[in-house]
C-alpha cells in the first residue's frame, strides 16, 4: 500500500472580513466556512510594504470553531 503525504501550509495574517458559515446540502449536513486572510510579504529593500490576500476554506469543526472565534 502506498503512503500519501499531504502538504502543510501555515498562515500567519489579518481577517479582511467576519467569516462566513454555510451548510451543505444531504442527509449529513457539514459545516463549511469561508474568509479571506492578508498576509504581508517579507519587507523590501525600500519601505512599503506589501500583502498577499488569501482566500481560505475550512469544514467541519474547524469551521464552525473560526466562526465562534475569529471576527474582524
Amino acid at each position: 500500500m502506498e503512503v500519501q503525504k499531504m502538504n502543510r501550509v501555515e498562515l500567519i495574517g489579518r481577517i479582511t472580513r467576519d467569516p462566513e458559515i454555510r451548510y451543505s446540502n444531504g442527509a449529513e449536513s457539514i459545516a463549511i466556512c469561508r474568509f479571506t486572510l492578508a498576509v504581508n510579504r517579507r519587507k523590501k529593500s525600500d519601505d512599503s510594504q506589501e500583502a498577499d490576500f488569501i482566500n481560505c476554506v475550512a469544514f467541519k469543526g474547524t469551521a464552525e470553531f473560526i466562526e465562534k472565534y475569529l471576527r474582524k
